[in-house]
């Protein structure tokens, strides 16, 4: 299965595309970074990530994406920014035919390092080790996409069977009310 994470940003986008066959741990097919300069105005910049994102999928093919939710921060401007953006690679990815699954920064944390509150140095070197890179995964905007990838491979199994199980239990329900 291709995976495409993505970790958000108006700046910086960072994403990585991961497969993972049967068993065998995750590899690392791609990574990068989509980068508008600010001088550029905000449709400009919204749209060179719209681009490069659906261009990126073309090219890749991956067949699921996990996307690293918007966390609140203090400044109203970079979180606006931050959802604009995270906009945008929504409908690319929806474009693109992909399923979403969005994920807060502290589960990824806790599932890949198995701390919610894991530094990003710490982040980084897990991701590393994880994905057997020669190198710590740099800027940390492409190791949150990777790490958004990994979380998705450990998380979507068991969202699927529970979806499978909701589902099951529904057309018993069903059956039962004739």
């Amino acid at each position: 299965m291709k995976i495409l994470g993505i970790d958000p940003g108006l700046d910086r986008t960072g994403w990585a595309v991961l497969d993972k066959s049967g068993a065998a741990p995750p590899v690392l097919v791609a990574s990068g970074l989509i980068h508008t300069p600010a001088r550029l105005p905000l449709e400009k910049r919204l749209a060179r990530i719209f681009d490069s994102l659906a261009s990126l999928i073309r090219a890749q093919r991956p067949e699921e994406a996990a996307i690293e939710e918007v966390f609140f921060s203090k400044k109203a401007a970079t979180q606006a920014n931050t959802t604009h953006a995270r906009g945008v690679i929504l409908l690319a990815c929806e474009k693109g035919g992909l399923p979403i699954s969005s994920y807060n920064p502290r589960t990824i944390k806790k599932t890949i390092s198995g701390s919610g509150s894991a530094e990003k140095k710490q982040m980084q070197r897990v991701v590393q080790l994880t994905l057997n890179l020669a190198a710590v995964p740099e800027p940390d905007d492409v190791a949150d996409a990777m790490a958004a990838a990994l979380c998705h491979l450990r998380l979507a199994p068991f969202a699927k069977a529970l979806a499978k199980a909701k589902a099951g239990a529904a057309d018993i329900r069903r059956v039962g009310t004739c």
